[in-house]
């Protein structure tokens, strides 16, 4: 298992790499997140949900995503309160105080999902989720040394070189944790590092000394993690910069969910990918601006109205712009969202929308949870998932903007330049991502592969990691 000094210190994508080595060694491997707080979510195999760093890693392990490598997924819908998915199905909401009450109901399936998983496998990778020594929320634990003890499990630390103070967290953690769980310890690694790793010497043995752990490798900085998709929303940043021939801007809504939509246009050479963070305007100069998915969509559309999006996206079509609405931003760029039932907040609320397609939503009824297939109106394949609550009907959706399994979905306006669809994966499909970014720039042909190219990144990233850890160790750790 490995379990991190802090959030966000690479834990995911060192998971997805070791997936990828120790599956070229001819292993069968299968990745495992006990709880997971993300709105960037999958849709597997067996029709259920869970974090996209698990799909990825699912994918570096060759082999489908199942609702079993990620138990619990919390999807935040306010700075308080989130939705609860155990084993892949919405079970209910949870402000934070709740949920801890009632994590120790959860563990049984935890271990339930980890046990089908172990069964199948010679190894599975664990990843944890934020920091082992969260002392505070230990008693009812699944997420880090709460479930290696109940599974049993060696323990690999990771910190982040890169943000500063590692050798403090790493014996900070070991000071903090009790001696059960330091002997769970089996050594740590470095990662995000930069410069010249003899420097770090003495660290090393400064470290041995306090704490008894063995350095399991350092390693270096991986330049082409931004190809991969990411999880979690502060690692969005401003973008790709550049001077990108073609400008997309994505305004950055407060709950905005599903955001590798993108990852596909950043990866292209000649566009430039914009996240407009809250507070500044949409660029003047953008060629298309694309509303993204939100897990709160009604109150994310009284966000974007609070920025002035709602403006500037009309400026931008009174230039000549584009605007395509994914999901929640689909639903947004119509007349009205309806909430009868109350899913998102009072029962029988009406929202405005935006008022750019000829279409209304309402709320409710079961999610929708699947993998799909079909074709734009033009005939060009695309591929991708549905994920959402919410029935979007009126005039617009005359003219579809895909064809999905052979039945209509999304809307265009009358003039061609507003549409919008529920369908996530969009842009990884190469055929329209090119047709797309075409019909944006007279005389562009072609792209890259962007499905082959995520398959390159993690091949590289797996020589990486084989190169600067101690992988006979990791072998011996995890009892092969």
């Amino acid at each position: 298992m490995l379990q991190g000094t802090g959030s966000d210190v690479g834990k995911s994508l060192l998971a997805a790499g070791l997936c990828r080595l120790f599956t070229r060694q001819g292993l069968r491997v299968r990745p495992f997140k006990p709880q997971n707080m993300s709105n960037n979510a999958a849709v597997t195999a067996d029709g259920g949900e869970i974090g996209r760093a698990q799909a990825l890693q699912a994918r570096a392990a060759g082999v489908p995503p199942t609702t079993d490598m990620n138990p619990v997924l919390l999807k935040p819908e306010s700075d308080i309160g989130a939705q609860v998915v155990v084993q892949g199905r919405v079970v209910g909401h949870a402000t934070a105080r709740d949920y801890h009450a009632l994590k120790p109901s959860l563990l049984p399936r935890v271990l339930e999902s980890f046990n089908r998983l172990r069964s199948q496998a010679e190894m599975v990778v664990v990843e944890g989720a934020g920091s082992a020594a969260e002392v505070n929320l230990r008693a009812a634990d699944i997420a880090n040394m709460g479930f290696a003890e109940a599974a049993d499990l060696p323990v690999i630390l990771v910190g982040d070189i890169d943000r500063g103070g590692i050798i403090a967290s790493i014996v900070g953690t070991w000071e903090i944790l009790p001696a059960a769980e330091r002997a769970r310890l089996r050594g740590y690694i470095v990662n995000k590092f930069r410069g010249d790793p003899a420097l770090f010497a003495p660290a090393v043995e400064f470290i041995k000394e306090r704490t008894g752990l063995d350095c399991l490798g350092i390693v270096p900085w991986f330049k082409e993690a931004g190809l991969l998709p990411a999880e979690d929303s502060a690692s969005l940043g401003a973008g790709k910069s550049g001077d990108g021939a073609l400008h997309v801007a994505v305004p950055m809504l407060s709950r905005i969910a599903n955001f590798d939509d993108f990852d596909p246009l950043a990866a292209e050479a000649d566009v430039r990918l914009s996240m407009i963070p809250a507070g500044k305007p949409l660029p003047g100069d953008a060629d298309l601006v694309v509303l993204p998915g939100s897990k709160s969509t009604i109150a994310d559309l009284a966000f974007l109205r609070a920025q002035g999006w709602d403006i500037d996206l009309a400026a931008h079509l009174r230039r000549g712009g584009r605007v395509i609405g994914i999901c929640a931003g689909y639903q947004m760029l119509g007349t009205a969202i309806t909430d009868p039932q109350g899913v998102e907040g009072p029962a029988g609320s009406t929202a405005a929308g935006l008022g750019l397609l000829d279409v209304a939503t309402e709320m409710g009824g079961d999610k929708v949870l699947r993998a799909i297939a079909g074709t734009d109106a033009n005939g060009v394949a695309v591929a991708g998932y549905e994920m959402h609550m919410g029935r979007t009907d009126g005039p617009d959706r005359a003219r579809p903007m895909l064809i999905l399994a052979g039945h209509p979905d999304g809307a265009i306006a009358a003039d061609g330049r507003v549409m919008g669809c529920y369908l996530h994966g969009l842009f990884a499909s190469d055929a329209y991502r090119a047709a797309l970014l075409g019909s944006l720039k007279t005389g562009r042909t072609g792209g890259i592969a962007y499905e082959a190219q995520v398959e390159a990144v993690l091949d590289r990233l797996a020589e990486h990691l084989t190169t600067h850890l101690d992988v006979a160790a990791l072998r011996m750790i995890a009892g092969i």
